[in-house]
């Protein structure tokens, strides 16, 4: 015999999960207004900033001091104005911000239904599961996507307005902090398919 009671939680626990939602449909839609804005400056091309990194310890600035003088600093990025961005850069950069927002809003989605499923007692099951790997499959491969055009659109932007007179960094995507989160990723999908696997066990014995 089977037994399909759910495990109640606190009025304390209930309302950190709704806090939780609450938070997390705050920040999905901040990110999502943010990008907005960022879309249209992009498509509308006209002194753009644009962060640009810049690859190796060559480029140097020298930094004003209040005594006099200047003191020379590595410059490792910096924000650059573009008068006028060309559609090779503006292109990749709205779908980078088009990517954050889809991003952003599966992953907080997959989160919010998880707190949802946990409220209502069941936080352990094939659909908790599927939810923390879509949101963990997501977020990996949707922010390296955003990182990789928005380094598209700092090269367009170098090149335009220094006509590739400056050396900043190649399209790349750090390898140590993706290696990190897959990893963190498949070891929490792991738990909770463990999990799911002992809890149907455990129900079976009731």
């Amino acid at each position: 015999m089977t037994s399909t009671k759910n495990r109640t939680l606190s009025r304390g626990d209930i309302g950190s999960m709704i806090g939780f939602c609450i938070s997390g449909a705050l920040i999905a839609a901040y990110i999502t207004v943010f990008s907005v804005i960022r879309i249209i400056e992009l498509a509308r091309g006209v002194d753009v900033p644009v962060l640009v990194e810049f690859a190796g310890p060559v480029n140097t600035v020298d930094i004003p001091l209040r005594t006099g003088g200047t003191l020379p600093a590595a410059l490792d990025s910096a924000t650059i104005v573009a008068p006028e961005l060309p559609a090779i850069g503006a292109v990749p950069g709205i779908i980078g911000q088009v990517l954050q927002i889809v991003t952003v809003i599966v992953v907080i989605g997959c989160l919010i239904l998880l707190a949802r499923a946990t409220v209502q007692g069941r936080v352990f099951g094939r659909r908790s599961t599927a939810l923390v790997a879509t949101a963990g499959i997501t977020g990996l491969l949707g922010f390296a996507a955003v990182r990789f055009f928005d380094n598209m659109l700092a090269n367009a932007t170098v090149s335009v307005v220094t006509d590739n007179a400056i050396d900043n960094a190649v399209i790349s995507v750090e390898p140590f902090t993706f290696i990190l989160a897959a990893f963190v990723i498949a070891l929490i999908a792991t738990v909770f398919s463990i999990g799911d696997r002992l809890q149907r066990d455990t129900e079976g014995l009731v």
